[in-house]
């Protein structure tokens, strides 16, 4: 690798060090209604938000609640102490869409309807409020 590209990989690095974020790859649901469950919690504080989750009707709640605990504990581990209420937010969460499995379905007379499977993958990062840029 070159001299550049090292740097640029150094400074990549260093700054992912300062990131405190989790990922959920290919959760069998669409990302629509991922997205509706990560709406509700944006911006919030942890505990907050970790009750919203808690309490939600949505079966994509239970994935996003593991995923913040996740987040959460992996802030705790890269600053060796445990998060105090009220310190955590979620500063950024997003879903993107991942692999679609297609499938067909029999129909009446010979034809066959199309199945999409969709997949997600959601990514959410935490920080406290005054590293919040």
């Amino acid at each position: 690798m070159g001299a550049r590209k090292h740097l640029a990989a150094e400074k990549r690095k260093e700054a992912a060090k300062k990131l405190y974020y989790a990922k959920l790859v290919g959760v069998p649901s669409s990302p629509r209604k991922m997205r509706y469950v990560v709406d509700m919690i944006r911006g919030m504080e942890v505990n907050k938000a970790l009750g919203v989750l808690r309490f939600s009707t949505k079966k994509a709640a239970i994935d996003v609640e593991k995923l913040l605990r996740s987040a959460i504990a992996n802030w705790e581990a890269k600053n060796e102490r445990k998060a105090e209420d009220g310190e955590l937010f979620i500063t950024r969460v997003f879903v993107d869409e991942g692999v679609t499995w297609k499938r067909m379905r029999p129909a009446p007379q010979g034809r066959g309807y199309r199945i999409r499977k969709r997949s997600n993958h959601v990514t959410l990062f935490v920080d406290t409020k005054n590293n919040d840029d």
